[in-house]
């Protein structure tokens, strides 16, 4: 049996996901279209919560591939895999031609319908050990001996970790080798970018960039937070209607992180200064005189957190696919990188970042007092 404990293959966060799976299925497709191979399927193994279901549809929707779902975990027998037995007779008039064959289960693509296309194998290691063993010919073959995958289609399982508190099944060396594999881990920042452009309350993602360490990954992760925001996005003021954003809270969420949410709220730290707001203001000495004071705390201390999370709101925007540049964003952005109350960790990570984004967003940061103050830091 496997020794796999915490994870399996290279440890990458959602975005890095992303990328190496849209790698290996475009190399696949180019196999397979050369040669007739089929491809070798994924496995994508996490804690809960984190995203991997999701990364999956969205990589298949942004590419306009076909997508099916199987939660081999609902499966009672091996005929949920097969499909159901049916008798044919192909001619009444001749006794002993009958043959038994099988109908499909809803959830395999039909014959004609070839890819590109994804067949997600969701939580495969929650199916009992008699269905992986069925699956393992699927994995091998891409094919039972009811029904085969048509051409194109490629496979991925999601599986939660063999160590830990997960009811999981183990897979032995010879399922495991039937697969390549990669462990997503959560990234604050990764799921900062896909929340914003999912459309989930901006207040939320501040909120997240501002305590990440909330994400537990028991009660508390990534999707339990995105249901949580989901509620309260209609809710405009959040303060005005605290009780009824606590109780959704503590509906979705532990107790620790709704104690904080609160505080959050009660902080106003969902009133920071967002990054159109920065970027296109025509009035720098009202935005500057904004961040003077959030970045203000108790006497003498310094708001660092709410520097750090303006920061990374900032850079998801400029380096987001939607992002589209104006005149005014440069002066704008190197005020900002320029301003007093921006700690230098902070102002050299954020030029870093935005020099790597590429176009538009790098030739914006290449300001020459910028550089100037950058270099006289070091």
């Amino acid at each position: 049996m496997s020794d796999f404990q915490d994870g399996y293959g290279a440890k990458l966060d959602a975005e890095r996901v992303r990328l190496t799976l849209g790698h290996v299925f475009r190399a696949n497709l180019a196999n397979e279209e050369a040669s007739g191979r089929r491809p070798t399927p994924i496995c994508i193994w996490g804690s809960h919560g984190i995203g991997k279901t999701a990364v999956v549809k969205a990589l298949a929707t942004s590419n306009g591939w076909k997508f099916r779902y199987c939660a081999p975990a609902q499966f009672e027998e091996m005929g949920d895999l097969h499909g159901l037995p049916v008798r044919q007779d192909p001619n009444p008039n001749i006794i002993g031609d009958e043959v038994t064959i099988y109908n499909p289960p809803d959830w395999v693509p039909k014959n004609d319908e070839q890819g590109p296309g994804i067949l997600l194998l969701d939580d495969i290691n929650r199916a009992d050990d008699r269905i992986l063993r069925g699956l393992m010919q699927l994995l091998q073959e891409f094919e039972m001996f009811s029904w085969t995958l048509p051409p194109k289609w490629q496979i991925v399982c999601t599986a939660n970790p063999e160590g830990g508190d997960y009811s999981v099944t183990s897979m032995d060396d010879a399922m495991l080798t039937r697969m390549l594999h990669l462990t997503m881990v959560f990234d604050v920042k990764s799921w900062a970018k896909w929340a914003l452009e999912a459309g989930t309350d901006p207040r939320g993602v501040s909120f997240v960039l501002t305590y990440p360490e909330v994400i537990t990954g028991n009660r508390t992760t990534a999707r339990t937070l995105t249901q949580f925001f989901d509620q309260i996005q209609s809710i405009p003021d959040l303060r005005s209607s605290l009780e009824l954003v606590s109780v959704l809270a503590q509906s979705s969420l532990d107790e620790v992180t709704t104690s904080t949410f609160i505080a959050f709220v009660n902080d106003q730290l969902q009133q920071l200064i967002e990054p159109l707001e920065i970027l296109e203001t025509s009035d720098w000495t009202s935005v500057s005189r904004r961040i003077s004071e959030l970045a203000s705390g108790g006497g003498d201390a310094k708001r660092v957190d709410r520097l750090a999370t303006i920061c990374t709101r900032l850079y998801l925007a400029l380096s987001s696919k939607t992002y589209k540049h104006k005149a005014v964003h440069t002066a704008n952005l190197v005020d900002f990188l320029l301003h007093p109350e921006l700690p230098n960790d902070l102002r050299f990570g954020l030029h870093r970042d935005l020099v790597a984004v590429g176009g538009d967003v790098t030739a914006m940061v290449r300001d020459k007092k910028l550089a100037k103050v950058l270099l006289g830091s070091l």
